[in-house]
């Protein structure tokens, strides 16, 4: 074991993001932290390194108690972090600020750091980035050096709050590869993230954090596809569906379907899929649907992915008079849209006067 918390709690003025939480974590071990904002995640792995300060409670780590007072830059060394914000020194290139650490803190000659870094950013395929200034580099890049600079200083332990979170979508993948080769490498990781597929594969285990506490904890087989508490299933459904609302004036075709774009590349939805999703769309919605509609009426779409039943569900809701969009439009339409699903089903409650059209794919 080599942290070990013990009813760690921390307040800020009139709120208590932790109320109590005990865990332990392994040498080697990935652990996942998930559940809604505002319920202590990134505080939690922020008191790991003291970057706050505990309330109450222990963190006991490789059997020194921290909490009870520590050199903090010589935990620091130990104990490495990545930020949602990269934090690179915009004044000095890529190889600056991953030798920094290593030659001033641990005072290691420069060329053993240079060439440190530059090992590591080789691993990275950043080699060539070596001179450059972080403006230079993209947002994925600029991340990838982050973690290089943390992975620099030897840690034992590395803390990842939301690595992923500003990024675009199309960066995420290139970092979320770096976070893999480290779990290859036995590095023992506490990581912070909303990218709920990823959390899946890569982690032994996952917390649920909510309520101040670690509401349940688990492989992350047992908390993605059979978690036993109601509100960590609430929220596992509800980070795996795709939630699209808009008015019918304001319909965007392309921007849904970017959307689309994104959700799949998150979860690592097929092409295939991706072409289903965006048939709806076209040919459901916008060719069937929308025509049918006043321009103030309000609808929402939503995908929900299964993995484990490698399936697709759709729902369409709008309120009004009762609209069927499946007996609507041209004999063509219909084919490709029947062509594309495997059932499609439309209701109507007489006194709330909600359509809802669902889907199977």
């Amino acid at each position: 074991m080599l942290i070990k918390v013990e009813h760690l709690s921390k307040s800020y003025n009139n709120v208590t993001p932790i109320k109590d939480i005990s865990c332990e974590i392994n040498k080697g071990e990935v652990i996942s932290i998930i559940g809604p904002s505002g319920t202590g995640k990134s505080t939690f792995i922020r008191c790991l390194n003291l970057l706050e300060k505990p309330t109450s409670g222990k963190i006991i780590f490789d059997g020194m108690d921290i909490t009870a007072g520590v050199d903090v830059n010589k935990l620091r060394k130990r104990v490495g972090m990545v930020f949602q914000s990269f934090d690179l020194f915009s004044d000095k290139t890529i190889i600056e600020n991953i030798m920094l650490g290593p030659c001033k803190l641990l005072k290691v000659p420069k060329k053993q750091a240079y060439d440190r870094a530059m090992e590591l950013l080789r691993m990275v395929y950043l080699e060539d980035k070596a001179t450059a200034y972080p403006f230079e580099l993209s947002g994925g890049q600029q991340q990838r050096v982050a973690i290089v600079r943390v992975i620099a200083m030897n840690p034992e332990v590395i803390l990842f709050d939301e690595p992923t979170s500003a990024l675009d979508p199309t960066m995420v993948d290139e970092v979320l590869a770096v976070i893999k080769q480290l779990k290859k490498q036995k590095m023992t990781m506490i990581i912070v993230t909303h990218e709920m597929a990823f959390a899946k594969e890569i982690s032994d285990r996952v917390f649920y954090l909510d309520e101040g506490v670690i509401y349940e904890e688990g492989t992350s087989e047992q908390i993605f596809d059979n978690p036993t508490k109601d509100k960590t299933r609430h929220f596992i459904r509800k980070m795996k569906d795709l939630n699209i609302s808009f008015a019918v004036k304001s319909f965007d075709f392309y921007k849904i379907n970017s959307q689309i774009a994104d959700y799949a590349c998150r979860y690592n939805i097929s092409h295939n899929r991706v072409i289903q999703m965006y048939t709806v769309v076209e040919e459901l919605v916008a060719l069937k649907l929308l025509p049918a509609l006043s321009a103030q009426t309000e609808v929402e779409l939503i995908f929900s992915y299964s993995e484990k039943y490698e399936i697709i569900e759709g729902t369409i809701s709008y309120k009004g008079e009762c609209i069927n969009p499946i007996e609507l439009g041209d004999e063509l339409s219909g084919q490709i849209l029947k062509n594309a699903v495997k059932k499609i089903e439309h209701s109507y409650d007489t006194e709330s006067k909600i359509n809802t059209v669902s889907i199977e794919m």
